[in-house]
């Protein structure tokens, strides 16, 4: 049973409070561990609210976060969703044995597409019940379907039991839309979140997703949206008109 979270406001938020929207986003299939690690490093100075690699790199990341509050995110099916629901399953438990604490899952997008939700709702079930507690995020891939599948997509994520909903994986044709979030939103209940990833480069980008729903950020841009943060007003509310 999810309780309910509490919504953000661009307005009013602080500068550590904004950083713990952030998964920091390792996920470029070219990065190499010298790459991750440094990545690690900036996602702990930042005090994010986890760095997201790779399954090879959930290991790695775990070490390099030790002691710190930022927890480590990896992906599952990812980028195409197009594995089977059982690889999925072993992708799952792997990842928490590594030391994941958070799963981002790419739902099958074909099998939405083809009308198949009940599909998509059972795997969705099955990796949530292997999680033990921990938080499984559905990527919905949005820039692939039309306004039915978003909706039927976001509601066979909830009543699997999914802890958020997410836009995409960055590696489509769009990411993350206003629109979008806000049909998500729109859609799923008050104990449901929803993370915006694909694109947020800038403040304002982070600021109009958090003002439509989103709680959680997907962004490799992690440095250059703090950064300009602190220009604004460090660990202090952000005053109307301030962006």
């Amino acid at each position: 049973m999810h309780t309910e979270f509490e919504p953000l406001d661009s307005k009013t938020i602080t500068r550590r409070r904004l950083a713990k929207t952030i998964d920091h986003a390792l996920l470029l299939p070219q990065l190499t561990d010298d790459e991750v690690s440094e990545g690690c490093a900036l996602a702990v100075r930042y005090g994010v609210a986890t760095v997201c690699v790779k399954p090879c790199h959930v290991v790695l990341a775990t070490s390099l976060v030790a002691g710190s509050d930022v927890g480590v995110s990896t992906v599952i099916g990812f980028p195409h969703g197009g594995t089977t629901i059982a690889t999925k399953v072993f992708e799952a438990k792997e990842a928490i044995e590594c030391g994941a604490s958070e799963l981002d899952m790419v739902i099958n997008i074909g099998k939405l597409r083809s009308g198949e939700a009940g599909y998509v709702q059972e795997e969705i079930w099955q990796i949530v019940s292997v999680a033990q507690g921990h938080l499984i995020k559905v990527i919905l891939e949005n820039a692939y379907l039309d306004h039915k599948q978003k909706v039927a997509g976001y509601r066979a994520a909830e009543a699997a039991g999914a802890d958020f909903v997410k836009t995409s994986t960055g590696f489509a044709p769009s990411g993350s839309t206003l629109d979008d979030l806000k049909l998500m939103r729109a859609t799923v209940g008050p104990a449901i979140q929803v993370k915006a990833s694909g694109g947020i480069r800038t403040l304002e980008a982070m600021f109009g997703a958090l003002d439509a729903g989103a709680t959680r950020i997907g962004t490799s841009a992690t440095a250059a949206l703090l950064d300009s943060f602190d220009g604004i007003k460090q660990d202090g509310p952000v005053e109307p008109g301030a962006y």
